[in-house]
């Protein structure tokens, strides 16, 4: 084990290699959104300065905000205390983290018995993408 990657592997991956992350504005304690991790995309994560992920659909590293714009640009890294959780702090570039155009990808909340947007959309997805978004999947793909 080399001091370069003892950090990395003093993280418990799942069995296929990935780790869960959690983006958080760290100005303001929101959560943004979940997402998946391998080694490399952490590695890259801490090289570059800014949130890279795995993408499950995709089969492929995806940096926050490569089609939109809106990156994240890492402030702190911190490991959860069974050591199988990430948490990015991060700088949301440009307000937005949520494929459909608002702030969080955790928009939704449960009234009753039903799911209700209660965030606004701040950009219209079509403008950031130039066609609308997917209605499933992860953001940005």
């Amino acid at each position: 084990m080399s001091e370069e990657t003892d950090w990395l592997d003093q993280i418990r991956w799942n069995a296929e290699g990935l780790v869960p992350v959690i983006a958080q504005e760290k100005e303001t304690g929101r959560v943004l959104m979940f997402a998946w991790a391998n080694r490399e995309a952490l590695e890259l994560t801490v090289k570059e300065g800014q949130a890279v992920y795995w993408s499950r659909s995709r089969n492929r590293l995806w940096r926050k905000g490569e089609s939109s714009g809106h990156r994240q640009v890492v402030k702190e890294i911190r490991l959860d205390c069974d050591g199988d959780v990430i948490l990015l702090q991060v700088e949301q570039k440009g307000g937005i983290a949520c494929h459909t155009g608002r702030e969080s990808c955790f928009y939704r909340r449960l009234e009753g018995v039903r799911w209700r947007p209660v965030d606004p959309v701040r950009r219209d997805p079509a403008e950031i993408y130039g066609t609308p978004p997917p209605t499933r999947g992860t953001p940005d793909e």
